[in-house]
């Protein structure tokens, strides 16, 4: 195999050390680790029978994207597995974010996955809040004026609508806690198994 001539050779030099200086964050480990890995990468494709041309490492280049984009997905799939690790939904959503900035997928997940701490951590509040304020926080049913029935879930920050009904009542307590907590959970594995699929995509082209 012929290797690349010293100009090629600067010019995917040049390309590792720009992804380098865009991975601040991360440990000096797991850049030197990227970039002996994309290194050998680049060696193995720009070789095409046998020979080192120009045209194979521009595409081979080419292939991998700007060194800016191929850094942000290396930081994402970095964050994502922090997050794994923790399973904070703060280290979570950080991780989240940076993909949401990436690609819809990512974003996709990011709103799904607000949603679900949002609603989990709604139900606990209001069922903790109950507590504090009994007659007016828990989940209460109020006429409309088409005749139907709302509900909302109330925290007891002023008083309940004109005639509405609490719902639980006490129950709230139980319920709100076990489901708030419930749905956390899911949402948090619901998010980590995206997170997971999408570093595991994450491969040299």
């Amino acid at each position: 195999m012929i290797r690349p001539t010293d100009e090629q050779q600067q010019k995917i030099e040049a390309y590792l050390a720009k992804l380098r200086g865009r991975l601040r964050g991360m440990n000096e480990h797991e850049v030197h680790e990227i970039i002996r890995e994309l290194r050998a990468h680049i060696a193995d494709k720009t070789a095409v029978r046998g020979e080192a041309t120009p045209v194979t490492v521009d595409n081979t280049l080419a292939a991998l994207g700007s060194p800016e984009a191929l850094a942000n997905q290396y930081l994402t799939v970095a964050l994502l597995s922090r997050a794994e690790i923790n399973r904070s939904p703060v280290r979570i959503l950080q991780g989240l974010s940076r993909w949401a900035s990436l690609s819809i997928a990512g974003l996709l997940v990011m709103i799904a996955s607000i949603a679900g701490y949002v609603l989990g951590g709604a139900l606990m509040l209001s069922a903790l809040l109950k507590l504090i304020h009994p007659h007016a926080a828990g989940l209460w049913a109020y006429p409309t004026g088409t005749g139907d029935l709302d509900l909302s879930l109330r925290m007891g920050f002023g008083g309940p609508p004109i005639g509405a009904r609490d719902v639980l009542g006490w129950w709230i307590l139980p319920v709100g806690l076990l489901t708030g907590c419930g749905i956390v959970a899911l949402t948090t594995r619901f998010a980590l198994w995206c997170a997971r699929r999408y570093r595991q995509s994450r491969v040299l082209p």
